[in-house]
């Protein structure tokens, strides 16, 4: 019985799991690039020029209570009567406000001020008192 050997190599290659591969790499490149410009505040921060800015006239203190109340220079203020005011600070050269919420004061209520400021172009710093 004469049996003979198989010398011949098979050159057949099998794509149909590196297409799965593919497929998979793809959802998974697809699915993250959503994510790399998230929603984000467009913050100044501070940097070096070479032009000479010329300082804000007079700062402006936005405090914002807990309970929602708004206060301009330590005046009660509602929220439409604080716009029409922002509207005021905005008509002069180079506006600037400080924004001061209270502790625990609600989101929605400091960034409706800086939606504010952001409208009128007016300069706004956040800042935070830790007692």
């Amino acid at each position: 019985m004469g049996l003979k050997k198989r010398s011949k190599v098979s050159a057949e290659f099998s794509m149909s799991s590196l297409t799965d591969i593919i497929f998979l790499l793809l959802i998974f490149f697809m699915l993250t690039s959503s994510l790399v410009a998230p929603n984000a505040l467009n913050l100044k921060l501070p940097g070096s020029t070479k032009s000479r800015t010329s300082a804000p006239t007079q700062v402006r203190d936005v405090r914002i209570s807990r309970s929602g109340q708004y206060f301009l220079d330590n005046k009660r203020r509602s929220l439409d009567n604080l716009e029409r005011d922002l509207q005021q600070i905005a008509r002069r050269t180079n506006p600037a406000i400080t924004i001061s919420p209270d502790k625990g004061t609600p989101t929605e209520h400091v960034i409706a001020i800086m939606d504010m400021a952001m409208r009128y172009n007016i300069n706004g710093v956040l800042t935070t008192d830790e007692k």
